[in-house]
């Protein structure tokens, strides 16, 4: 058996490390890491727990979106990997399904021909193959969820950051969702993803973080985490509980 560090990761395995994170907002801690890894080789960390536990917090940190007040974030050579992020209400242009695609990847400075063929294969993915000229705007909230995952996809990711993906879709669009997202994780992309859904969570995720009041209570894989968890806290919030 591969020898695990404290965290169970792998020994000389590439990882992210939060070290002494705080962030604070009108004078309240939102999130406070004392030490967290996350292993850069793929499959999927679920970020559980109740509302207001710092789950998007820790997302939109991991994705440079905020600077923390105190602490480090640190990555295994001296530039972060290319991340991408999709929060719960995606921004469509309002151009075809494919002209979104491609704009994302004209960015990308691809050119055209290469462009056409990643638009085909990602279009492919997203189940979007018949909408390739329809409006963006005039697609589904399901529909609408897959071109956005789409467009973070064409960033050519190697970490992608979710937060709630499926929220509010029925469930034949959030299993679709959720195939697109296992899709990644087994090509190589290391995915993130916070979710209230723990069916999701068990057919997702390979590890998990759960946190509350902005703090890291339990983290491990599954589904030895969720068969034995080790804190009240976390016991209580498998089985529906309200907790302090």
């Amino acid at each position: 058996m591969m020898p695990r560090d404290g965290t169970g990761i792998p020994v000389g395995s590439e990882k992210v490390t939060l070290r002494g994170i705080r962030v604070q907002r009108a004078g309240r801690t939102v999130l406070d890491i004392p030490t967290w890894s996350l292993p850069l080789s793929g499959g999927v960390t679920a970020l559980i727990g109740p509302n207001g536990a710092g789950k998007t917090t820790l997302l939109r940190l991991l994705h440079d979106l905020l600077v923390p007040d105190a602490g480090s974030v640190d990555w295994p050579s001296d530039a972060p990997p290319r991340r991408a992020i999709l929060l719960q209400s995606p921004v469509l242009l309002r151009r075809t399904v494919a002209a979104n695609l491609d704009f994302v990847l004209k960015r990308r400075g691809l050119d055209k021909p290469e462009r056409q063929r990643q638009t085909t294969l990602l279009l492919e993915r997203a189940r979007l193959s018949d909408r390739h000229d329809a409006a963006a705007r005039h697609l589904s909230g399901g529909q609408q969820r897959r071109l956005a995952l789409a467009q973070a996809l064409a960033q050519a990711p190697r970490m992608l950051l979710l937060d709630e993906p499926t929220a509010g879709l029925d469930p034949a669009a959030a299993g679709a969702l959720e195939t697109m997202v296992a899709e990644a994780a087994a090509a190589g992309i290391t995915v993130v993803l916070s979710s209230h859904e723990m069916g999701q969570v068990r057919r997702l995720a390979d590890r998990v973080l759960f946190l509350n009041h902005g703090r890291p209570f339990e983290t491990g894989r599954l589904p030895a985490l969720f068969d034995a968890p080790r804190s009240p806290e976390l016991n209580a919030f498998l089985k529906g509980d309200l907790i302090c």
